[in-house]
């Protein structure tokens, strides 16, 4: 809209006269108007800038120093011992009492410095402490008392999004001997006694030559680096992997389950994308609260939301790159084939969501088709990473093919219109939840009228949505059709199965004096061993934000104890007994979970030391047996996000099923749920047509009964406390 504004605006005519210079002023004023929004958002920026670079204190706070060492000098007194005397023999040519001024002002804002400096350093020593999780039910130590109220103390004041981000600690690097041990007991379960005694040779011959050279160069990252992990799981994880993103790295949301607030298509778009664009809004102001671990008080790690919007992953031949631009006044939409680029700013002004829907709609109505190549052109993304590289720097580098890409990738995110409904309707709707793919808006901020269109008016000389142009050669035409060839196997390939299971929810487990996480961990384990006839390496993510950019670790949730309780079950053994062992379980994988937030995980570390083992080109056997295991069962829970926008009580039905990713290994499962309210938990499994032995709704199936044999299990003994309810005593605590 920018670039149309500025062609109209100025219009001029060579005559006989002279110049005859034509200004159109409604132009002139959207581009003001324009000008006016960015340049609020450059001083809300800076504003932002200095409250983070002064927290934990404020900036109204040098005031107060100011007027205390004012205040101070009147009474005859010298709080800087000496040093605001020396600082007045710099100022030779103002008056002795404007020396004396300047120089309290500026030994006040030295001063004042130091004390940020101080409380800063002093919130980074309180954020590393992490005893608190260990602690056991009912034995809280005075310790973390007094550590608690130092951490409420410090948060007394109303933090920006980011502003923790400089008090977080970094993340430690553990010993070799202790990520060591705790991968040998990791895979014990998993080997035989002769398997395991060779990979204990391997793992002893490690430590003792190649491990603590490759640790010293870890540690140097670690003190130079801010995270010494993120960087490195980032770019040789994600970006240069070179197979389809699609299925193999992207993850999938969905919609509510029940409810769809709105049949009208264009008034659902516009609700969405409004309030998309408000959150983002929200994020790029930090009006959002700094996030925080469940039911505390201790900040997490926000560095994953500065590229949630405005960003795009260009390909590569070697590696893709991440691109985030500071702000886009426009959203890329796809319909029927053809590409759009629609304004969603209007003179500085975000459109309502009427007016979106309005400008949804016009692209709906459109019946243009699609240009030669243009419908199949997005396929060239979901491929193989090399060919879309190659085909992007020879065809979109220049010319309107670049200029309708950048329209894309400089969109703040991108809108697909279906062509056909989905969800919980038609003859099979257990069916349609696993073609179900959508985003859910928020319906309780946004609302719609009674005949279902979004709320607000309609400004009628909005531009029309800008249709995006493209010149595709047929060389181009041919691999974006062996692209979606590629896409289209590893789409059908993929065994998706979604379903809720309702027989019970976190409500009843706690009862149990479980941790809800623990239960369903060990149920997954469970049904894999009735349904594979034996256990297998076993991925939960756990996150690591209670660290500067800290991302996820694994959790290797099939333990010794997990095996044990497995086997007593399933050979029949008596019911104390069982219930003995799977509550030894349910603690053990507790506290493998813990130890994962606080640092003591095992793969990344393993996953760093292989990294610099290919810098330094040395080989391990024992790093590359270990990198090389296929994590056959892979697990992640999906957190229940914004629960304050509404009750979940009063609307049950306003149910999300969470969202879900593709398997890990060919052979294995990738399992993803959410526990939502009371009652009520949404499971996501995939795995693949390709191998024989997989089936998702068979271990579907397995899922619901594993959980249902062993809450009959424990139902009868609900008395006995365990010590994984430690941790939520604690966050009571807090």
């Amino acid at each position: 809209m920018a670039e149309a504004h500025q062609a109209v605006a100025f219009q001029f005519t060579i005559t006989p006269e002279g110049i005859d210079l034509q200004l159109s002023y409604q132009a002139l004023n959207q581009i003001y108007l324009s000008g006016v929004r960015s340049w609020k958002k450059r001083v809300s920026r800076m504003r932002n800038r200095v409250i983070k670079g002064v927290f934990p204190a404020s900036p109204s706070s040098w005031l107060f120093v100011a007027i205390g060492i004012l205040a101070t000098m009147y009474m005859q007194s010298d709080p800087s011992m000496g040093l605001i005397a020396k600082i007045q023999h710099l100022h030779v040519s103002l008056s002795a009492q404007g020396q004396t001024m300047v120089s309290a002002l500026v030994f006040s804002t030295l001063l004042w410095l130091s004390l940020i400096l101080a409380l800063r350093f002093c919130l980074k020593l309180l954020l590393s402490y992490h005893q608190w999780m260990f602690e056991q039910h009912g034995r809280i130590s005075n310790t973390t008392k007094v550590w608690v109220t130092l951490v409420r103390l410090f948060s007394s004041r109303k933090p920006l999004l980011y502003s923790y981000q400089t008090s977080l600690p970094h993340l430690p690097v553990p010993t070799i001997k202790d990520t060591l041990s705790r991968y040998l007991e990791s895979v014990r379960p998993l080997l035989t006694d002769p398997e395991f005694e060779r990979m204990t040779r391997l793992a002893n011959q490690f430590e003792s030559n190649l491990g603590n050279r490759l640790q010293r160069y870890l540690k140097l990252k670690a003190l130079w680096a801010t995270n010494y992990v993120s960087d490195w799981w980032e770019e040789y994880i994600y970006l240069r992997s070179r197979s389809p993103i699609m299925v193999n790295s992207n993850y999938y949301g969905m919609d509510f389950l029940y409810v769809t607030p709105t049949p009208v298509q264009a008034a659902r778009a516009g609700n969405t994308i409004t309030a998309l664009l408000l959150y983002r809004r929200k994020v790029n102001r930090e009006e959002l609260k700094p996030v925080r671990l469940h039911s505390t008080v201790i900040p997490l790690c926000a560095a994953q939301c500065e590229r949630m919007f405005n960003t795009t992953r260009t390909p590569g031949t070697e590696t893709d790159v991440l691109q985030h631009w500071q702000d886009s006044e426009f959203v890329a939409v796809y319909h029927k084939g053809r590409f759009f680029r629609l304004w969603v700013y209007r003179a500085g002004r975000l459109l309502s969501p009427r007016e979106i829907e309005y400008q949804i709609q016009k692209i709906l109505d459109d019946p243009s088709p699609p240009l030669p190549g243009e419908e199949k052109l997005g396929a060239l993304t979901a491929g193989d990473r090399i060919p879309w590289a190659q085909t992007r720097k020879q065809y979109f580098s220049s010319g309107v093919n670049k200029r309708s890409l950048d329209a894309i990738e400089r969109a703040a995110f991108f809108i697909t219109l279906d062509d056909e409904e989905q969800g919980m309707k038609g003859d099979d709707p257990a069916g349609n939840l696993d073609r179900y793919y959508t985003l859910a808006t928020d319906a309780f901020q946004l609302g719609y009228t009674e005949d279902g269109h979004c709320k607000g008016e309609v400004e009628r000389s909005l531009p029309h949505p800008q249709r995006l142009v493209w010149d595709i050669p047929s060389e181009v035409q041919t691999q974006a059709l062996s692209s979606l060839a590629v896409a289209q196997a590893l789409a059908d390939d993929v065994d998706c199965h979604v379903f809720p299971f309702r027989e019970f929810g976190k409500g009843r487990i706690k009862k149990c004096r479980i941790s809800p996480d623990a239960f369903i961990q060990i149920s997954l384990q469970l049904a894999y061993y009735r349904d594979r006839c034996g256990f297998c390496l076993t991925y939960e993510a756990s996150m690591t934000r209670l660290f500067r950019e800290g991302r996820t670790e694994t959790v290797r949730s099939c333990s010794n104890e997990s095996s044990a309780f497995i086997k007593a079950l399933e050979a029949g053994e008596g019911e104390e007994k069982c219930r003995r062992l799977f509550r030894l379980a349910s603690e053990k994988h507790q506290n493998l979970y813990r130890m994962a937030m606080t640092g003591a995980g095992i793969d990344r570390h393993l996953f760093c030391l292989y990294v610099v083992s290919k810098y330094l080109g040395v080989d391990s056997p024992f790093l590359k047996e270990v990198l090389s295991e296929p994590w056959r069962l892979s697990t992640s829970q999906t957190p229940v996000q914004q629960m304050e926008l509404f009750d979940l009580k009063n609307h049950p039905d306003y149910i999300s099923l969470g969202g879900g990713f593709g398997p890990v290994a060919d052979d294995g499962y990738g399992v993803s749920y959410i526990i939502v309210g009371e009652d009520m938990i949404n499971f996501h499994v995939s795995s693949k047509h390709s191998f024989s032995e997989t089936d998702s709704h068979r271990f579907g199936a397995q899922i619901s009964k594993a959980l249902q044999d062993i809450m009959t299990l424990l139902s009868a003994d609900t008395k006995t406390p365990s010590k994984g309810a430690a941790q939520s005593q604690s966050k009571k605590l807090l």
